[in-house]
């Protein structure tokens, strides 16, 4: 189990209330959420390795150089992913109790979770859940190896099992095609254009037809007598935003062979550094959650004491 570190604490920050809190006043809603969500994923699915995958870049210089618009909405004035200031101060915190109880973590410089994500769902040798907020992690689902995406599509609560027939289902797309999809028809929530005037609808029919955007982008070329999809209007929307199609696949793909170490991930049977796990818990209000999570990894019952 994959779990998309950043999306998830973002999923929690807003899905419990603030009003959760430390004993001496500080919010702790995203960190308590982030354990009580992996808690339950834990119960239900019964991994027998779980990776949190970080982000040690939230905006790869090599997607920006691509497409300058990459993320550029969340900037903050000091250069920085722009964060609710109640949330920030949370996240060393998430840090230090992942550390404690032994939960592995990972991330590669200069590359975000997702590409972390997608070499170590590449790597693996049996099935693979990847548990994150963000749909660009659907273009990873792969039915003969096994490896589907677990969707918080509303909140912490709520897991959408997405698999190949999900993505066809909800996308009219051959189910690992959602990268080129998500291509042609842009992504706000990322600064991601897309092809102007071609919609989902468009791309799924052009997707269809020709099976990926270089067989789209090769049938524009030789396309001399207009017909649908490739219809007069659209041909000249793919000329037009020719030079977006060339670097926006950079952006959207995820990468898969990232040089990095071997991660074993797995699951702790006791806390790695059980005294400092109970002093956090102490600190910040957590022993709840962390007695819940302990008892989805199997801790004994003094693993705080």
């Amino acid at each position: 189990m994959l779990l998309d570190a950043a999306s998830l604490y973002f999923r929690a920050f807003y899905g419990v209330p603030t009003s959760v809190t430390s004993p001496d006043g500080r919010p702790v809603n995203a960190v308590r959420g982030f354990l009580d969500m992996t808690a339950r994923l834990l119960t239900a699915h019964s991994p027998d390795r779980l990776v949190a995958c970080w982000d040690d870049d939230w905006r790869p210089a090599f997607r920006v150089e691509a497409l300058p618009s990459y993320k550029a909405h969340r900037l903050s004035s000091d250069g920085g992913e722009e964060t609710p200031d109640e949330l920030g101060p949370q996240v060393p915190v998430l840090v230090d109790v992942l550390a404690a109880a032994g939960i592995t973590r990972v991330g590669a410089p200069g590359y975000e979770a997702d590409d972390v994500i997608g070499t170590l769902a590449t790597r693996a040798r049996g099935p693979v859940d990847v548990v994150t907020g963000d749909r660009d992690l659907f273009q990873l689902v792969d039915d003969a190896r096994g490896v589907r995406v677990l969707y918080t599509a509303r909140g912490i609560a709520d897991i959408e099992v997405v698999d190949e027939a999900a993505v066809a289902a909800k996308y009219g797309i051959p189910g690992r095609s959602y990268a080129d999809f998500a291509v042609l028809r842009g992504d706000p929530s990322d600064g991601l254009p897309g092809v102007a005037g071609v919609g989902a609808k468009t791309a799924a029919a052009l997707i269809t037809e020709f099976g990926d955007l270089a067989g789209i982008r090769a049938a524009a070329a030789r396309t001399v007598v207009p017909r649908a999809p490739l219809t007069a209007a659209v041909l000249k929307r793919l000329h037009a935003g020719g030079d977006y199609l060339d670097a926006a696949p950079v952006v959207v793909a995820v990468a898969r062979d990232i040089d990095m170490p071997a991660v074993e991930g797995a699951l702790p049977r006791r806390p790695a550094d059980p005294g400092a796990l109970a002093a956090l818990a102490d600190a910040h209000g957590l022993r709840s959650s962390l007695g819940r999570l302990g008892a989805a990894l199997g801790w004994p019952a003094d693993a705080l004491e």
